[in-house]
């Protein structure tokens, strides 16, 4: 069984590339959907993601659509996103592309297509974006956000985590696991994107961006009005 395991994620590791390839022209597209679901989550009537979340995440990773699927054998793949905060303004700065790939054993059936949002609050959850592959869970701590009011009310969350999850399917918040999730840096999207070979970290971390694409801006202007961070803290900063 474990073989069979072994080879299926294998597989499912040989087609990511060749997908990507194909998703290149889509770029725009991804953007656009990613800082959808970004909105459909946080605007989300049935549950409240708390606002000193928001507004203290210091990067952000969107998976729009990502497939999630299997039987007894479970798997997930898909294109996404990430956007660093600003330490001295307090704005979003231009998205680099991952894509990502998980796996888990256990009976499941049926495939869906999800949404997936991580809000990164600590420093050192933000690091260990800038590798050109991490796993949540192992490289970097990832957890269930919290959710409605009495989360609302708490300031000791903020405290406790790297790395919130929250995922919905169907138009409503759906508790997927994430733990062991693969993200590896989509490097020839961020070329084809910016036009020159760029890295995670080249993007996020060391501003290496000459010129951002106008899809970019859009896509960073949406985030800063969702995600804003508070006044006071951007004074601090």
């Amino acid at each position: 069984m474990n073989r069979i395991i072994q080879t299926v994620f294998i597989c499912l590791l040989t087609l990511l590339p060749f997908s990507t390839a194909h998703a290149l022209d889509d770029q725009q597209e991804l953007l656009r959907n990613a800082v959808q679901a970004v909105e459909d989550i946080i605007h989300s009537e049935d549950e409240h993601v708390p606002t000193e979340l928001l507004s203290k995440a210091k990067a952000i990773i969107i998976f729009p659509k990502m497939l999630k699927g299997g039987f007894i054998f479970a798997a997930r793949y898909g294109q996404g996103v990430i956007s660093t905060r600003s330490k001295t303004t307090g704005l979003w700065g231009p998205p680099a592309f991952v894509y990502t790939a998980g796996a888990s054993y256990g009976f499941q059936v049926g495939a869906e297509a999800i949404d997936l949002l991580l809000l990164v609050m600590s420093e050192s959850g933000v690091q260990g974006l800038l590798k050109n592959q991490f796993t949540l869970g192992a490289d970097v701590g990832v957890s269930a956000g919290p959710v409605g009011r009495h989360a609302e009310a708490s300031t000791d969350i903020l405290l406790q985590g790297e790395i919130y999850s929250y995922s919905r399917s169907m138009g409503a918040f759906a508790g997927v696991s994430v733990k062991g999730t693969v993200i590896t840096s989509n490097e020839g999207s961020n070329e084809k994107f910016y036009g020159e070979p760029l890295s995670a970290k080249d993007i996020l971390y060391l501003g290496k961006v000459e010129s951002t694409p106008e899809t970019a801006k859009r896509f960073m202007q949406r985030l800063n009005k969702l995600l804003p961070i508070k006044k006071r803290e951007a004074d601090s900063n």
